[in-house]
């Protein structure tokens, strides 16, 4: 079913400079690709973002970070209206998200030579885990993590270089980048299976009842339609999972 159009307190509450300011985690290929000629950004927070702009009728300003943690911490300089985050404790005391409408995964990469075979194995002193800080994934570790050392880099390609230059035991990430590194970079593997589910959602910040809500009910729809579902399929990631619908 089609959502009726917002109210003006929708549009207030998600574009109160009269533009949306839609916050893009660059650091993540699932949800953002860019080609290298143009710098064109292209994938499925794009799209969303361009759909929701459309529905407020307003138009829709890119706020661009290169990792997830910095796309948090903008938040406190009020530099976004929306943004793309995965769901987290931590996040969500300042942050309103919508139910996921992406659920990928977080695996540890090892060398091939590395007598890891299991996620379980990890969490043993004397091991360091490479991480982006701030990151859906570093974020869970620092809770679940007892043993191993997290040695924290400011984003994703930074945490992999310290990996390989510091000769870290493990590099943590989402599923998809790591494997596009194995493909470039021979000698690596992944540990089966993924130590955690991240639940990728909508988010504004927090106070902005209307608009919070209002997403809640856009982000459904756009799973309902097969529209995020097709925006993956254009952009070569048609096998991350769709969320299912909200309860």
């Amino acid at each position: 079913m089609t959502m009726q159009p917002p109210s003006a307190d929708v549009v207030q509450s998600l574009a109160p400079t009269g533009r949306l300011r839609a916050a893009i985690n660059r650091g993540n290929a699932v949800l953002v690709q860019s080609d290298p000629a143009s710098r064109t950004l292209t994938g499925v927070t794009i799209d969303l973002a361009r759909a929701l702009g459309e529905r407020l009728s307003v138009p829709v300003d890119h706020v661009v970070f290169d990792a997830a943690g910095k796309v948090f911490e903008a938040l406190k300089r009020q530099e976004w209206d929306i943004a793309f985050l995965a769901v987290d404790p931590v996040r969500a005391t300042e942050i309103a998200f919508t139910a996921p409408y992406l659920v990928i995964e977080g695996n540890y990469l090892v060398r091939a030579d590395s007598p890891l075979q299991t996620p379980e194995e990890v969490d043993r002193a004397g091991n360091r885990i490479a991480v982006a800080a701030g990151s859906a994934y570093e974020l869970h570790l620092t809770r679940a993590i007892k043993a191993a050392t997290l040695m924290r880099s400011p984003d994703g390609r930074e945490a992999m270089n310290r990996f390989e230059q510091d000769g870290l035991e493990v590099v943590a990430g989402v599923r998809q980048a790591l494997q596009n590194t194995m493909a470039i970079r021979p000698g690596l593997r992944l540990l089966e299976p993924p130590f955690m589910a991240i639940h990728q959602a909508m988010g504004t910040p927090a106070g902005r009842a209307a608009g919070a809500a209002f997403l809640g009910g856009f982000i459904e729809e756009m799973k309902a339609s097969g529209f995020v579902a097709g925006s993956l399929r254009r952009a070569g990631q048609g096998d991350v999972t769709i969320a299912p619908p909200a309860r």
